[in-house]
């Protein structure tokens, strides 16, 4: 079975039109979405933004349906130049960007329960989804993903995240999704397209280009079902 995650209704609806044998769970205010799409099972939840909220839905899903794979899809603001909205990123890993120890003497980021500050996403599951990114034509980069409870709205925000953590992408879920995969040795990958160059732009071109990349990871998504799983 494969695990979907959005935070979003605009990040996983366009899956559950897909999807046929369609029946639903409520679990801690989360519903989850037990279906096949193009043949194939799979389990979709619209976990709700920010960490905490995707944490809740990974241990949740992990717990009751045991997916061989939990892929987080949805949009992300830009931390590079070399990309566009409506580009992609597969995450190589993960990190959180608010996360903040040092005052005690830890590196800033460090995650005590994995002792990482980068979690490494499955290199197979990446590698996959980088083949039908280039069969589609897309535009894409691989590697670190940020995640934080903040919409990074600010040059300052922007070019801090990239110097401390050399990230291509930033977003609200992926690292806390990453994180309890690790600890339930559950397989993950995390696909954002990117909506907003994560400046003082964003407010206006997140809502602008929400819509079509949310719509470009559920392309990629949809394609990769029917290819590899």
């Amino acid at each position: 079975m494969l695990g979907i995650i959005g935070a979003m209704d605009i990040e996983v609806e366009g899956l559950k039109k897909a999807a046929t044998d369609v029946s639903e769970q409520v679990i801690s205010g989360i519903t989850f979405t037990s279906c096949k799409i193009h043949g194939k099972e799979a389990v979709i939840a619209k976990c709700g933004i920010g960490k905490v909220n995707a944490a809740l839905c990974t241990e949740a899903m992990i717990i009751t349906y045991n997916p061989d794979l939990i892929i987080n899809t949805g949009v992300a603001g830009s931390l590079t130049a070399a990309l566009a909205i409506g580009d992609i990123v597969i995450a190589t890993d993960l990190c959180q960007h608010d996360f903040d120890t040092s005052p005690v003497g830890d590196p800033l980021g460090l995650i005590p329960e994995v002792n990482k500050i980068k979690i490494p996403a499955d290199i197979s599951a990446a590698e996959r989804l980088e083949d039908v990114i280039s069969s589609l034509g897309i535009n894409y980069q691989k590697g670190t993903i940020a995640s934080g409870d903040i919409f990074v709205a600010s040059k300052e925000k922007k070019d801090f995240i990239v110097s401390e953590f050399g990230a291509a992408a930033c977003e609200m879920e992926g690292a806390s999704i990453g994180q309890v995969c690790t600890l339930n040795n559950t397989p993950f990958a995390v696909l954002r397209a990117l909506s907003d160059s994560a400046d003082e732009g964003s407010c206006d071109d997140y809502p602008a280009f929400c819509k079509m990349a949310a719509e470009r990871s559920i392309q990629v998504i949809t394609e990769f079902i029917k290819m590899y799983y």
